[in-house]
């Protein structure tokens, strides 16, 4: 007779895969980290790396302190000048005051602190720019990405497109666009971001031309991975860096070309911006007059922000791309 064996119980199986470091399945070591963890190392130490970069920018740290201020200025507007401060009746001054200590700027057309009207109108200015930018980028990334995977006749007529956009006068455009639609604050979004993109879409393809050349784009295809799953995980991450450097570039423009539409007179009346306060300050006859706190100060708010989001874009530029040579 052969003696019979206890059953033994089934235990669970407690081996933890989930953040193994190599091949699924294969136990972690302790005391590794898993792949998650790593991610999170690596994007920490490249956030530290590009930080360490880009102080080395003397006029890149100036663009960006400059940019912080104008960013607190704007967000704090309503607790230091009030929401009111655009309301034409009942206005504090007399029109066309000159600078004071009671009026610091002086006072507009109207009577209007001119102070408060120039940081109120940062925030207008600010967020057009910045929405602009983004609808310009959003475009020019998204035909240059999709120009430079599928090619063919759509690359071909995309790149036509984008070669009529880029012959066109930018501005005329715009103003077209900002005529036939309404006055708004969304259709100047909506007219300076849908003619300012084909220069992003052409570096953008540019650079998705040069990434699916690699090697392990090749593995990917051959290994099944679809038309999204390349684009979205083998292409965008690469060319981040260009679009992100090409934003703070455009942001810049788009301020100044929403300062050119307001003082043409195709912005939202009832909005305050810096565009706005300079159509004012023509329509007041300030150039013939000499009232020059109703010209100066909004000019050159528009010039530093604009001037600020310049250097930021060329130091940033130059942190990710080094072989630009961009001096510091």
């Amino acid at each position: 007779m052969t003696a019979e064996t206890p059953d033994t119980p089934d235990t669970p199986d407690t081996t933890d895969t989930t953040d193994t470091p190599g091949i699924t399945g294969t136990p972690a070591k302790p005391g590794v980290p898993g792949p998650r963890a790593l991610a999170r190392r690596r994007r920490r130490a490249s956030v530290a790396r590009f930080w360490r970069e880009y102080r080395r920018h003397r006029a890149g740290l100036f663009g960006l302190a400059a940019l912080g201020l104008f960013v607190l200025v704007a967000l704090t507007a309503p607790l230091t000048v009030g929401s009111d401060v655009d309301r034409v009746t009942d206005a504090p001054g007399q029109p066309l005051e000159s600078p004071s200590s009671r009026f610091p700027l002086g006072t507009d057309q109207f009577g209007r602190d001119l102070l408060g009207l120039l940081v109120w109108g940062s925030r207008v200015s600010l967020l057009v720019g910045l929405l602009a930018a983004a609808l310009s980028v959003t475009i020019g990334a998204l035909i240059g990405i999709t120009a430079g995977h599928f090619r063919g006749w759509y690359a071909t007529v995309m790149m036509r497109v984008t070669d009529w956009f880029l012959v066109m006068p930018t501005l005329v455009l715009a103003i077209v666009l900002a005529t036939v639609l309404s006055r708004s604050l969304g259709t100047i979004v909506l007219a300076i971001g849908v003619t300012t993109w084909p220069t992003t879409a052409r570096l953008v393809r540019a650079q998705t031309l040069a990434v699916e050349s690699r090697p392990y784009i090749e593995r990917a295809r051959a290994l099944g991975g679809g038309h999204w799953h390349i684009m979205s995980r083998h292409v965008l991450p690469n060319v981040m860096p260009l679009v992100l450097a090409q934003t703070t570039l455009i942001i810049s423009s788009a301020i100044l070309a929403e300062a050119t539409l307001a003082f043409l007179g195709l912005g939202d009346p009832a909005v305050v911006s810096w565009g706005g306060l300079l159509q004012d300050a023509r329509e007041a006859g300030s150039v013939s007059s000499g009232d020059w706190w109703y010209l100066v100060p909004p000019g050159i708010g528009i010039a530093v922000v604009a001037l600020a989001f310049t250097l930021c874009g060329r130091a940033v530029e130059a942190v990710l791309n080094p072989r630009l040579g961009v001096s510091r």
